[in-house]
């Protein structure tokens, strides 16, 4: 059974910095496509950000210039470094790791909340 396990969320000061981790079970390499997700109050879940086995990389034009998703296979580790956070970033983020598009697993989420 997949896991995935977020952290690095909290409460922050708008423009300071944040760096998600997700904690793969077995090997982070299995997935075609990692990612992270995010969902406010009220709102759909959507992408934040996420990169292929090979590297490849798309963001959401909200982060984009301001976060950074990257991946360690050795650890098993995916990241998102966010910079310059804004309150409209404030939300939960989720992990996806995803096989294909209908065989996909979710981690519990990590909550982030950005005050002005």
């Amino acid at each position: 059974q997949v896991q995935l396990v977020e952290s690095g969320g909290g409460l922050v000061q708008a423009g300071e910095s944040l760096r998600l981790s997700c904690a793969v079970s077995g090997s982070i390499s299995s997935f075609n496509t990692v990612g992270w997700y995010r969902q406010a109050p009220g709102k759909q879940r959507e992408l934040v950000a996420r990169i292929t086995r090979g590297g490849i990389t798309n963001y959401a034009d909200s982060v984009k210039g301001r976060s950074t998703i990257s991946r360690d296979n050795a650890r098993n580790t995916l990241y998102l470094q966010m910079n310059s956070l804004k309150p409209e970033d404030t939300a939960v983020y989720y992990c996806n790791a995803e096989i294909t598009p209908v065989n996909h697993y979710w981690g519990r989420g990590t909550q982030v909340t950005v005050f002005s």
